[in-house]
């Protein structure tokens, strides 16, 4: 059998293996570029320390600052100018403030125009006709106090008509504060809840729509009468209002315009969009009273911290 000749020295192998490593081989010795410019960036480094010996950290670092406007010239201009800008590019700066400044003003009166653009024929109605009552109000108010004091300088029985007025104020604040009873025209609101899903909120919602439109005066089912100091909260099934226990149906009887509480009271989102929702399934009757008589009383109490200023 022939001996197979073997490879000469300087002679490539005629192995498909050798052939293998080799292309193996001249692949893990190629140069790396990412490793050449690491290692050139590591003597460049050593060059700026050994360039820098003993003159300390200040020159090393003056020389790094030098060498990076070298490389990057024009980030060094903008940087130049943003730290110290010129007179033009400062006036520029604070007309585009004052732009920015009557921009978010524009917009923010739009949005405060919106929220009476976005409003129903009738809801703005409503609001006009309340503000009517309102202002017939003060300016009857102030006729009267007008008049009170035309009698008082004129010194004309003058005692006589100071008792009056203190009578008067006595009995507005009895009113107010619910120490007295009261009568005059108003609304009377039935509030049927068949499925017991009226809340407190719901009922306190409807007492602060009654004072927005003009409430006086303001007695829950002939049992309670509303004041400042009323709290609502629940108990079982029942609804409790200053400690007092409530059945439905639940029935408001307001003092004042009445004009101007039945339209109180059917504001849309109001009471009876809120009762008469379908997650609520509630009824509400608004009528409509020439004489409403409020006769249940508040008892208060002395103030324990409060005292007269």
């Amino acid at each position: 059998m022939p001996e197979t000749p073997r490879n000469q020295p300087g002679t490539e192998p005629t192995h498909p293996r050798g052939a293998r490593r080799r292309r193996e081989t001249g692949r893990l010795h190629r140069p790396n570029p990412m490793a050449s410019r690491a290692a050139q960036r590591r003597a460049r480094q050593r060059q700026e320390q050994e360039a820098a010996g003993g003159e300390g950290p200040s020159r090393a670092r003056e020389s790094r600052a030098q060498r990076l406007r070298q490389e990057y010239p024009a980030w060094d201009r903008v940087l130049s100018d943003f730290f110290r800008p010129s007179w033009g590019q400062a006036m520029v700066a604070v007309v585009l403030c004052l732009v920015g400044i009557l921009l978010v003003t524009q917009v923010r009166s739009k949005d405060m125009d919106n929220a009476y653009a976005s409003m129903r024929r009738t809801d703005l109605v409503q609001l006009l006709d309340q503000l009517n009552a309102e202002e017939s109000r003060l300016t009857q108010e102030r006729n009267r106090l007008e008049r009170t004091r035309e009698q008082l300088a004129t010194g004309a029985d003058a005692r006589r008509v100071a008792e009056q007025e203190n009578q008067k104020r006595l009995d507005q604040l009895g009113i107010l504060a619910g120490t007295l009873p009261a009568t005059g025209p108003g609304v009377r609101i039935t509030i049927a809840d068949p499925q017991g899903k009226v809340t407190p909120e719901t009922l306190l919602d409807a007492v602060e729509e009654m004072r927005d439109a003009g409430a006086e005066a303001i007695e829950v089912n002939d049992q309670v009468r509303v004041v400042a100091s009323s709290w609502f909260a629940r108990k079982g099934d029942d609804l409790v209002v200053d400690g007092v226990a409530l059945q439905a149906p639940y029935v408001l009887d307001v003092i004042g315009d009445e004009h101007a509480l039945d339209e109180g009271a059917r504001f849309r989102g109001g009471l009876v969009s809120q009762v008469q929702a379908q997650e609520v399934g509630g009824r509400v009757l608004i009528s409509r009273l020439e004489q409403v008589e409020i006769r249940a009383l508040h008892t208060t109490r002395a103030p324990e911290f409060a005292k007269p200023a």
